[in-house]
């Protein structure tokens, strides 16, 4: 590792040892699971607790990884339900839709620290991630979330590299964030959209096409693969189009602008 990095690493370490124990709030993803494992190294076993929330806005094959992962290295998980899907201010998405996807997790997870008093409840936000639109973090700040990685200055690439380092299966997993993501503000979401999303990114990562975004607009999907793997995509449209109309889209577009992380959020202030 570079030594810039072993410093902030050291640092994190230092944080993790002067607390109880932790509560981590874990996606799957390689930011809180980075987080859950040095938690599990600082900590000891009975102090690192993970908790996932089994939303219906979580691909099913992204709660399973997480399951693996916490099993391959011996970490407690406690598995909750949430029901933001349930809450009008969620699912008729509003462009501050995160904030009440984080504030319906935050609550719920109430139930998990009194099991675990004492432990602060932690994200994986990072330090790139201040840069760009996330009002969750307004639920965060008001739950007195704690965000280690991003006080201790840890930007995404470092956190790869320090996973790497560590040999954690998910190192270079492509971000996975939420279904709804793929669902223009303002259009409803419904648990028929996520399982048609879900489905049809499963199908192109059958293609051979690992990062990728289905944006549902309602009459139409788009389609958005990384922008180096376009060609190929164009040169299969035909057969990929097909399918993906099979499982419920009227119209199938490909985006050849390419994959573009947070796309959405252009619409924003417009």
């Amino acid at each position: 590792m570079k030594r810039e990095t072993e410093g902030k690493l050291l640092k994190l370490e230092k944080w993790f040892r002067e607390q109880p124990g932790s509560i981590v709030a874990f996606s799957g993803g390689i930011d809180s699971s980075l987080l859950l494992f040095l938690a599990r190294k600082w900590q000891g076993r009975a102090a690192a607790i993970g908790v996932i929330s089994d939303s219906e806005s979580l691909k099913r094959k992204d709660l399973q990884l997480a399951e693996s992962f916490c099993k391959q290295f011996d970490i407690i998980l406690e598995v909750i339900q949430t029901k933001e899907l349930e809450d009008d201010r969620y699912n008729k998405n509003p462009v501050d839709r995160c904030y009440f996807c984080k504030d319906h997790l935050y609550t719920d997870l109430g139930s998990i620290s009194k099991k675990y008093p004492g432990f602060p409840v932690l994200n994986g936000t990072n330090a790139d991630d201040y840069g760009d639109y996330r009002p969750g973090m307004k639920a965060a700040t008001e739950y007195e979330v704690l965000s280690p990685l991003a006080d201790c200055g840890i930007t995404k690439e470092e956190i790869r590299e320090i996973a790497r380092n560590f040999e954690l299966p998910n190192w270079n997993k492509p971000a996975s964030p939420c279904l709804s993501s793929r669902i223009p503000y303002a259009h409803s979401i419904t648990k028929k959209k996520l399982v048609e999303i879900e489905e049809a990114e499963n199908l192109l990562n059958s293609f051979g096409f690992e990062d990728v975004r289905v944006r549902h607009y309602g009459d139409h999907g788009k389609i958005e693969v990384r922008r180096e793997e376009v060609p190929r995509l164009l040169e299969m449209k035909s057969s990929v189009v097909e399918k993906i109309r099979e499982i419920g889209f009227p119209e199938v577009v490909i985006d050849e602008e390419g994959l573009v992380s947070g796309k959405l959020n252009r619409s924003i202030g417009k």
